[in-house]
């Protein structure tokens, strides 16, 4: 294929933005080569601006569900934006999407919407320390939980040590707080909280991770930070930015069986537009202002246009009960496609999937946290996106990001991708 204009956009906007892009994995940097600049979408498929077609499986990292430009949530915000694009005063649809969030979720009483997935888990933070008057939380390295400095902390040199700041701009004293942990390592986490006695105030995870490929949670390992945190008077904090309304109508709680104490969410919730959300039972909840002494605030939560959008999609995934069961599906049958392509050329890899968020590590050992993840064949991971580009097929430019299915995908779809990946297989 040809990029042609994309080169030259690429480099035009690397004159006035950052990078020439304004979020980093979008700049091809972990893959090499050019990024391809989006102009349209429609169904599965997204076109970029010298009119190369390519059958999408990031799906704007998460949200596009029922595929692009998904006529009702279309409608809706056409509609609403006729009427006022903002207000910053209540609309009776925050209290409709509210209410319809409530009864779908299991474990929470009232819903807060944000803008975005980073503003929800730093509000939740936020949220859990005012709650617990304790400052330390833990989070799992490999688990991304947006760009807020909390959040953005390397592993500390031992499984009780303190994180240190991996981006400029985190003080030391933001990552004192922070303590890292191994995902699918209870054991480590139990040593962490041993080590920090009541000075913990929630952990964070991504109950599948999505961040670092995707990884499910071990049998046994969410149960376990549950009981964890009740026998400590600690928060469980579920980040489902990537599972909320997409592993099952509930989310990862409904789908694991698990409860978390708060739940993050976006993507989906705003059917594509800038949303986020986080959601508790009353008594945490009733910790926010303007009832509570937790402030959060912000003069675009809540915007009409985004909630129009969040409504149109839950709605539909409510409504549908099929839904879930045809993305996984469709997300096995492409597992077990790309899984015989590549066998039969005798590519080392392994496959993880839960739901329709599948990824593929080109490693020959079960990838269950950051480190066995970090283990894959990166130079093959290169190979393997730019092939898989050429062919049509657009994938996430990173090793360390899931792929997320969309109802809107066909079988032919799923076909033809498998056939790529067998034909650039051979050159593995």
């Amino acid at each position: 294929m040809l990029y042609k204009r994309s080169s030259a956009l690429f480099k035009e906007a690397q004159n006035v933005i950052p990078g020439g892009v304004n979020s980093p994995v979008r700049a091809f940097s972990a893959v090499g080569g050019t990024p391809i600049f989006a102009k349209s979408a429609k169904g599965a498929y997204v076109y970029d601006e010298d009119g190369n077609r390519f059958i999408d499986y990031i799906n704007s990292w998460g949200p596009m569900l029922l595929g692009h430009a998904f006529p009702p949530v279309v409608d809706a915000v056409i509609e609403k934006a006729k009427q006022g694009t903002s207000f910053g005063m209540p609309t009776t649809i925050e209290t409709e999407i509210a209410e319809l969030a409530v009864s779908m979720v299991p474990n929470i009483d009232k819903i807060r919407f944000v803008n975005s997935g980073t503003e929800a888990c730093m509000s939740a933070i936020r949220l859990a320390r005012g709650f617990t008057k304790r400052d330390k939380i833990i989070k799992f390295a490999g688990c991304y939980h947006g760009h807020s400095d909390s959040f953005l902390i390397a592993a500390g040199s031992g499984a009780v040590t303190f994180g240190t700041p991996n981006s400029p701009g985190v003080t030391k004293g933001t990552a004192k707080d922070t303590l890292l942990a191994t995902f699918n390592d209870l054991k480590n986490v139990k040593e962490l909280v041993t080590s920090n006695k009541d000075e913990i105030a929630a952990i964070i995870i991504e109950p599948v991770a999505g961040n670092m490929g995707c990884i499910p949670p071990l049998e046994g390992f969410l149960e376990g930070l549950r009981a964890l945190c009740d026998a400590h008077n600690i928060l469980l904090i579920f980040d489902e930015v990537m599972t909320g309304f997409r592993l099952a109508k509930g989310g990862a709680q409904e789908l694991k069986g698990v409860d978390a104490d708060i739940v993050c969410f976006g993507k989906v919730v705003g059917g594509g537009l800038p949303v986020g959300a986080f959601a508790a039972r009353n008594e945490i909840m009733n910790f926010l202002a303007p009832i509570g002494p937790v402030y959060q605030a912000g003069t675009l939560s809540g915007n009409p246009l985004a909630m129009a959008a969040g409504l149109a999609m839950l709605k539909t995934i409510n409504a549908d009960k099929g839904l879930m069961n045809r993305l996984a599906e469709k997300t096995k049958y492409l597992h077990n496609g790309i899984a015989d392509a590549l066998n039969k050329n005798n590519v080392t890899h392994t496959i993880n999937r839960v739901g329709s968020m599948i990824s593929v590590h080109f490693s020959e050992d079960a990838v269950v946290d950051f480190d066995s993840a970090a283990k894959g064949n990166n130079e093959t991971f290169k190979k393997f996106f730019h092939g898989m580009l050429d062919k049509g097929i657009y994938i996430a430019p990173s090793a360390f990001e899931t792929w997320f299915i969309t109802d809107a995908l066909s079988y032919e779809d799923l076909n033809e991708t498998i056939a790529a990946v067998e034909e650039i297989a051979k050159d593995l």
